[in-house]
C-alpha cells in the first residue's frame, strides 16, 4: 500500500471529471474501489467529500488515500489498437520527436472518453507504448468539437514538465473562430470569471454574478478580429491566458458575439446555407519551449473542412493572415 498523497490538479486537467483524473494517475484502481473510497470519505477535494462527477479545477488539491499496489496492472495486457487505427493516429501527426507528438484533432472526435464515448485520442493513445511509463499521455485538453493542434507527452516524466509548463503559462496558444458578428473594439480583452452552470445542452459555463467569486474561476482572453464578412461574420484570433473549461467559447458568447455553431452557447442568427452549423472554433497554433531541450517548437495545424470551406465562402483567406506574436 502507499501512503496518503495531496496532488495538485494540473491546468491540462482543468474540467476534467474526478474519476477520469483518477483512472488517468492511477490506472490499477478499478472504478467500484474508487467509488467505495469516495462513499467514505476517502478521496477529498479541498478538503471536501466529492463524487465522481465533479469536475477538477487547475489547482485544486486532491487527498489521495493508500492505495494497493499497481501488481495487477503489470499483468494485464496492454489494450490493442488495429493497423488501421495505428495508421489514422499516425496521419494526424504535425510535429514528432523522441519525447513529445503534436496532433491535429479532428472536430467532432473526443479526447478522453464517458458516458457513450468509446472512440477517443485517449484511448487510441492506450494502444501505443509497451509498458505504463511508455504509454503517451495527453498533457492538456481540447473539447470534442474543437478541432487543432494537440501536445501529447511519450512519457510520464515529460508529461510532468508539460504538465507544469501549462501551469506556469510557458504555452502560448492562439486559436481561430468564426463569431456572429463583428466585436467593438476590434482587439481587446475579456477578463470574465466563469462559475459552472448546466442548461439543455448539457454542463456549461457562465460569467459569475456577484456573490459567486468563491465559486468562480478566473479567466481571462486577449482576442482580435483579423477579417469581416459586412457585419455578419467576423474572423478572429484568440488567445487565451487562462485554460478554463469552455473559456473561449464562453467569452464569446459574452461578449455578445458567440462562435459559429456552438450548441451550448447558441443564438438565434441564421447561417447561410454555405457556413455549416458546426463549431468554428480551431485550436491553430501552439508554441513553447522543448520540455527535454528548451528548443523552441511552433506547430500550426490547418483547418478542418468545414471550417476551410467557410472561409471560402466567407471570402476569408488563410493564406493571408498575418503573423501573429
Amino acid at each position: 500500500m502507499t501512503g496518503v498523497r495531496q496532488l495538485q490538479v494540473a491546468t491540462g486537467e482543468d474540467g476534467m471529471r474526478l474519476d477520469r483524473w483518477f483512472r488517468q494517475h492511477f490506472p490499477h484502481v478499478t472504478q467500484g474501489y474508487l467509488q467505495k473510497l469516495l462513499r467514505t470519505g476517502q478521496v477529498r477535494v479541498d478538503g471536501a467529500r466529492a463524487k465522481a462527477n465533479d469536475r477538477l479545477a487547475t489547482g485544486q488539491t486532491v487527498r489521495v488515500p493508500p492505495l494497493p499496489a499497481a501488481d495487477a496492472q503489470t499483468s494485464k495486457p496492454r489494450p490493442r489498437i488495429s493497423a488501421a487505427d495505428q495508421a489514422w493516429l499516425a496521419s494526424l501527426v504535425l510535429y514528432e520527436d523522441d519525447d513529445l507528438m503534436v496532433l491535429n484533432k479532428p472536430s467532432g472526435l473526443a479526447v478522453q472518453g464517458g458516458t457513450r464515448t468509446t472512440r477517443h485520442i485517449d484511448g487510441l493513445l492506450a494502444g501505443l507504448g509497451e509498458d505504463a511509463d511508455s504509454r503517451p499521455r495527453l498533457v492538456h485538453r481540447l473539447d470534442r468539437d474543437t478541432s487543432g493542434v494537440l501536445v501529447v507527452a511519450k512519457r510520464r516524466g515529460v508529461a510532468a514538465r508539460m504538465g507544469r509548463m501549462f501551469q506556469t503559462r510557458s504555452v502560448r496558444k492562439i486559436y481561430w473562430a468564426i463569431v456572429h458578428g463583428v466585436p467593438k473594439p476590434p482587439q481587446g480583452k475579456v477578463e470574465a470569471a466563469l462559475v459552472k452552470a448546466t442548461g439543455p445542452a448539457g454542463d456549461r459555463v457562465r460569467a459569475a454574478r456577484p456573490g459567486e467569486q468563491d465559486a468562480a474561476q478566473t479567466a481571462v482572453t486577449y482576442y482580435s478580429v483579423i477579417d469581416r464578412a459586412a457585419q455578419k461574420f467576423a474572423w478572429m484570433s484568440l488567445k487565451p491566458v487562462t485554460g478554463r473549461q469552455h473559456q473561449l467559447r464562453a467569452h464569446m458568447a459574452i461578449l455578445g458575439h458567440p462562435i459559429v455553431g456552438d450548441e451550448k452557447y447558441p443564438t438565434d442568427r441564421d447561417l447561410p446555407d454555405s457556413v455549416a452549423d458546426k463549431l468554428h472554433l480551431h485550436a491553430r497554433r501552439i508554441v513553447f519551449p522543448h520540455p527535454v531541450t528548451g528548443r523552441p517548437v511552433d506547430v500550426t495545424a490547418p483547418l478542418p473542412d468545414h471550417m476551410a470551406r467557410s472561409f471560402a465562402a466567407l471570402g476569408f483567406e488563410a493564406a493571408g493572415a498575418p503573423e501573429e506574436k
